[in-house]
């Protein structure tokens, strides 16, 4: 009997039982046309195990079956590669950039984005911006929302900061005013997180006009210290420590989701050991 050519595993009319088996595996074949990625290599596996302990097929067989599954789109042939792991695209770090208006963070976002620097302020609702960009070595992109810093938006804050893994908080030291509601966004920001760790830059701006300096660079530094976040001091128009502070965030924002990934790895491992465990009805 000559199977179809949907699958190609000849059949060998030795015995009633050979010929049932022989249909029943090129059945079971078929049907595993949804199976995943790994379900291929245990299909072939299998029929080269059949194969060799009760030599219902050739050797010749393997070959044929491995034509049968790539026919059918199942990946793993044994003669080839194995196959890949679906590949998966450069890794996302959201980035939020906070503070009060005016301070610069457009500015700053538009000179980490484009390399230009906009002196025309005009208050932001909320903008998003997003970039490939190549972070020790490795591709990943940077998505970033530039949020108002007038107080008419505050109630939707918190919409927006739910979404953010990491946070540019940003202040003139030109103006004191914008340093001391620092303090508001970053007691804003825990609120919503409910993480004291959260991946965090405060960021003094227009170090350019250092001249008309009002916050102290201590005062500053103080503040970073007692949050235990860094604090850089950046340049919108020189566009100094721009690139600095946004791929120092995206470090935290990587190193964070590294051991939250060991956090839970290590749950689902010693659920798992759990579950071995069982009483033995006595």
């Amino acid at each position: 009997t000559t199977p179809p050519l949907s699958c190609r595993i000849p059949l060998l009319p030795r015995s009633k039982i050979t010929l049932f088996l022989s249909f029943a595996f090129r059945r079971f074949v078929i049907r595993q046309t949804s199976v995943c990625q790994a379900g291929g290599c245990w299909l072939v596996k299998l029929f080269w195990k059949l194969s060799k302990l009760f030599l219902l097929f050739p050797k010749s067989a393997v070959q044929q079956c491995t034509e049968c599954l790539v026919a059918l789109e199942l990946p793993c042939p044994p003669c080839g590669t194995m196959s890949k792991k679906p590949t998966t695209g450069p890794a996302l770090h959201k980035v939020i950039m906070v503070g009060s208006g005016g301070v610069g963070k457009s500015a700053l976002t538009l000179q980490f984005m484009y390399d230009e620097f906009v002196e025309d302020y005009e208050p932001t609702k909320a903008d998003s911006y997003r970039k490939k960009v190549v972070l020790d070595g490795e591709e990943v992109q940077i998505d970033i929302l530039d949020t108002a810093g007038q107080e008419d938006y505050a109630a939707i804050r918190d919409n927006y900061f739910r979404s953010g893994e990491g946070f540019l908080c940003v202040f003139s030291i030109t103006e004191d005013d914008s340093f001391q509601a620092t303090q508001e966004f970053r007691e804003q920001i825990l609120r919503v997180k409910n993480d004291e760790n959260i991946p965090f830059l405060l960021v003094g701006n227009k170090c350019d006009l250092n001249d008309k300096r009002k916050v102290p660079l201590a005062e500053c530094q103080s503040r970073a210290q007692q949050w235990g976040v860094p604090y850089v001091e950046t340049s919108a128009k020189t566009r100094e420590n721009v690139d600095k502070v946004f791929f120092d965030l995206m470090r935290q924002i990587r190193s964070r989701k590294t051991e939250d990934s060991k956090t839970t790895n290590g749950r689902v491992k010693d659920k798992s050991k759990r579950r071995k465990i069982k009483c033995m009805p006595l």
